[in-house]
């Protein structure tokens, strides 16, 4: 039992040291989870109950060869940005997360940081909301989480770097060439009280999360590289973030104006951005196009046979996890 969590038997067998434990808590998790629990369709015949090894490689974005060695315990010292990965692709709760942090000699993230920890229960409703664009942010806009069809909407996150991998950042510190998304993405209230509400709701966080070195960090480099990002931070504006419109001039099926609405998890700090668009109207056509598309994509997909998902870089396609995109900040 791990944290009051019943584990298969064979997870601690002979467990004499950290690695081995690691490795038994990570079987033991993907033992206990389904396909459906985290978005996928079952494919195929299954020989054990449980996500794959390939699944579950595949939504933390490690290899597989890199996991198998993690949980044969021939590899034992894994990032933190990996620990993190695997404790939201396996769903587990903050006690179990800050066990697997543990076992993998790392310190568990300090109470008072920015969490992009998602609850299982809220990894259950994105799971099932998978058929709009939608993600996770953390506090200081980091994407966490989003479905297959806010990537297919707004362009494939993973194009960023795990540094540019917040919208703050997207929005103020890329140029030229490396702009996400490649395509326009307007406000309907104009960009600049879009980055009025992206930079207040960043100072809600900041006084929130007066420790937390990543957002700290993020502030200097922004007011110090941005003139337009250091001209909103000395203004003092504070208000919360509040729904939009927003024109996407998509490259497939041209332009479409959305409702982008943000919705807070009490308890946790997170916020669910949704694109929607009224049922029957042009727009909501065009997203049935790009979901159809995508469901195509995911068929192909899902042809591959078990040998060539080890070679798959990216995340699987139920969901994918920590990442940045454009959002309706205000």
């Amino acid at each position: 039992m791990i944290n009051g969590m019943t584990t298969p038997a064979h997870a601690f067998d002979g467990v004499t040291t950290p690695a081995h434990a690691l490795g038994g808590a990570l079987r033991a998790w993907r033992d206990r989870l389904s396909p459906s629990d985290v978005g996928l369709s079952p494919v195929g015949r299954r020989r054990a109950h449980g996500l794959r090894r390939e699944e579950l490689a595949a939504l933390a974005a490690v290899s597989v060869d890199y996991l198998v060695r993690l949980e044969q315990g021939r590899a034992h010292s894994p990032s933190p940005q990996v620990v993190a990965a695997l404790a939201r692709a396996l769903g587990l709760d903050t006690s179990e997360r800050d066990y697997l942090y543990t076992v993998s000699g790392l310190l568990p993230p300090p109470t008072g940081s920015v969490s992009t920890h998602i609850p299982p229960s809220v990894q259950r409703l994105i799971a099932r909301l998978g058929d709009i664009p939608l993600a996770v942010f953390a506090a200081d806009w980091t994407l966490v989480l989003w479905t297959p069809l806010w990537a297919s909407l707004i362009g494939d996150p993973l194009a960023l770097d795990p540094d540019e991998r917040n919208l703050v950042h997207v929005v103020f510190l890329a140029d030229g060439a490396d702009r996400y998304p490649s395509w326009p993405v307007r406000s309907e209230r104009g960009e600049r009280e879009f980055e009025t509400a992206l930079v207040s709701d960043l100072r809600i966080a900041a006084a929130a999360y007066p420790h937390d070195e990543r957002l700290r960090t993020l502030i200097e480099r922004a007011t110090a590289r941005s003139p337009r990002f250091a001209d909103l931070w000395a203004s003092g504006t504070v208000r919360p973030p509040v729904g939009d419109r927003k024109t996407i001039a998509h490259p497939q099926v041209g332009s479409m104006t959305l409702d982008c609405d943000i919705l807070t998890v009490p308890g946790a700090d997170l916020k669910l951005v949704a694109y929607t668009a009224p049922v029957g109207s042009p727009d909501a056509e065009k997203l049935d196009r790009l979901r159809v598309a995508g469901l195509r994509t995911l068929a192909r997909v899902s042809d591959v046979d078990e040998r060539s998902w080890s070679r798959r870089a990216g995340p699987a396609p139920g969901y994918s996890a920590e990442s940045s995109s454009p959002a309706c900040a205000g």
